[in-house]
């Protein structure tokens, strides 16, 4: 089966067409070596992925027919992907919060001018 056949069966993309642009765009690997779309997939082989700054490892355990569902997915498939790669994510995501709560937009005239004052030196002058 097809690299981007496979991913696309074990729910990895949701459509086929976004599978090839990845494998396309060099996201994926196999055995360690970049992959194209018409690449073969065989059992055992070793599938690296970059897919929202997560890097996914995974071994081919069977191929599957078609499209299979969510929860039939482990049978096709073991994923070996390190734990810390989730947990970079998450922090990823703590420290964008941390500057601006999601959804608040671009900082508005009274947060430019607190901003402003914020960064203003203090005057050195002394009134006489």
């Amino acid at each position: 089966m097809r690299i981007d056949k496979f991913l696309w069966s074990t729910r990895y993309y949701k459509t086929r067409n976004i599978a090839t642009t990845a494998v396309k765009k060099g996201h994926v690997q196999i055995n360690g070596n970049v992959a194209k779309p018409s690449r073969e997939v065989f059992p055992m082989d070793e599938i690296q992925l970059r897919k929202n700054q997560i890097d996914y490892e995974m071994v081919v355990l069977d191929i599957p027919e078609s499209r299979v569902g969510a929860k039939l997915v482990d049978i096709y498939r073991k994923d070996t992907t390190p734990k810390e790669a989730f947990e970079h994510n998450e922090l990823l995501k703590l420290a964008k919060d941390h500057y601006r709560k999601k959804g608040l937009g671009r900082p508005t005239k009274k947060d430019r001018r607190d901003i402003d004052d914020y960064l203003e030196e203090p005057d050195s002058d002394v009134s006489s």
